[in-house]
């Protein structure tokens, strides 16, 4: 997508959070994960064609450690193939990119919360 279509959606996706991405942004931000800085809906070029710049959607990101969270719903299930080429580009960049489904963010947050700071070389 091009750049203001990306940041418009990437706004009403802030505004349209599901319960899982609610629940993330509730235990990362402000810095309440180990005092990491985590954006959500942030928006990543990827590639330019013709002059114009298109970009990815990752649902959380943390620059620090160039890490990308994506929170996985039933949709995915549908878009396992372009889920793959995305991923591959966004690790293409240098991003490290870490999927949960929605039901490991809901109901166990402790192994989400072990995973990612295994990931990110951090110690509870």
């Amino acid at each position: 997508m091009k750049y203001f279509e990306t940041l418009e959606k990437a706004r009403n996706l802030r505004k349209l959070q599901t319960p899982a991405e609610k629940k993330f942004w509730e235990k990362v931000r402000g810095k309440r994960f180990y005092n990491l800085k985590f954006n959500r809906q942030y928006m990543i070029e990827y590639a330019q064609i013709m002059g114009n710049k298109l970009y990815y959607i990752a649902d959380f990101h943390n620059f620090e450690h160039k890490v990308i969270v994506e929170i996985d719903g039933g949709i995915h299930l549908t878009q396992e193939d372009y889920d793959k080429e995305r991923q591959n580009n966004i690790e293409a960049l240098g991003y490290c990119v870490i999927r949960f489904t929605n039901d490991e963010v809901l109901n166990q947050w402790d192994e989400v919360e072990f995973k990612l700071l295994n990931l990110l070389k951090l110690s509870k």
